[in-house]
């Protein structure tokens, strides 16, 4: 890194009208980090060099540095200076289990957490009306959350239920399935649809991804045993942390 310091300047990152500075600055280091322009555990300059190869204040500087240490992608080290943090351990999830985002991570002992971002009782889009059997003028149960596992954004997962299935969303917190569990309503098979898309806007920042990053998106609708559909999740995976395996069996006949 310490050969490339073109990569600081401004004409690498600085565009008139695309924000302040240090917000510009941040995103550009932050793509970086994330396409290994910047390599793990590499150090960054000094804030006083940093600021003079990018033409701007030590406050810009500090603002962008201290964005990213809250990120998660770079750590300060007294003493030594800022450095790139290593990406998280890859993990392998299988496809043949119907499983939970907080099942998952317990078998593997991370702790899991969420953030809700969303919450309540909506009208359906036609994806989700489509996917649960619902007339258009029912609502349903929806939860929105930001999963992290042992502090990092893992992924974003909208969940839409019918609202007999979940007729109070803000029972939902860390575990859907536990709460369904508990309302004797639980699923026993999934079908999912995976697909490779690039994260933009606000859900690239959330799960601390530079913007056009790839992702996974997997739609999971999950049904009783009678067959009836009871839930739609739409969720964007971190394709640099995740492995979806799926084993295939020969065909006997």
């Amino acid at each position: 890194m310490q050969d490339d310091l073109a990569l600081f300047r401004p004409a690498a990152w600085l565009q008139s009208g695309q924000g302040p500075r240090y917000e510009q600055l941040y995103r550009h280091l932050l793509a970086a980090i994330t396409s290994g322009q910047l390599a793990s555990q590499s150090q960054l300059p000094p804030e006083r060099d940093l600021a003079e190869l990018a033409e701007v204040s030590r406050v810009t500087i500090r603002k962008a540095v201290a964005q990213l240490v809250e990120d998660g992608v770079l750590e300060q080290r007294r003493g030594a200076g800022s450095f790139v943090r290593s990406p998280p351990s890859k993990m392998e999830h299988s496809l043949s289990a119907l499983m939970s985002f907080t099942e998952y991570m317990r078998q593997r002992g991370k702790a899991s957490t969420s953030r809700i971002l969303q919450r309540g009782m909506f009208s359906p889009t036609p994806d989700e009306q489509m996917a649960l059997g619902l007339p258009g003028a029912e609502m349903l149960a929806r939860v929105e959350r930001l999963r992290f596992a042992d502090d990092v954004p893992m992924a974003l997962e909208r969940s839409s239920l019918p609202r007999d299935i979940l007729p109070d969303p803000n029972l939902v917190d860390v575990s859907l399935y536990d709460v369904l569990r508990t309302r004797g309503v639980a699923p026993t098979r999934a079908v999912q649809r995976i697909t490779a898309i690039n994260a933009t806007g606000e859900d690239a920042r959330r799960m601390n991804l530079a913007e056009g990053a790839a992702v996974l998106r997997i739609d999971r609708t999950a049904y009783l045993p009678n067959g009836r559909p009871i839930e739609f999740t739409r969720g964007l995976y971190r394709s640099d942390i995740y492995d979806f395996i799926a084993e295939l069996r020969l065909d006997a006949g």
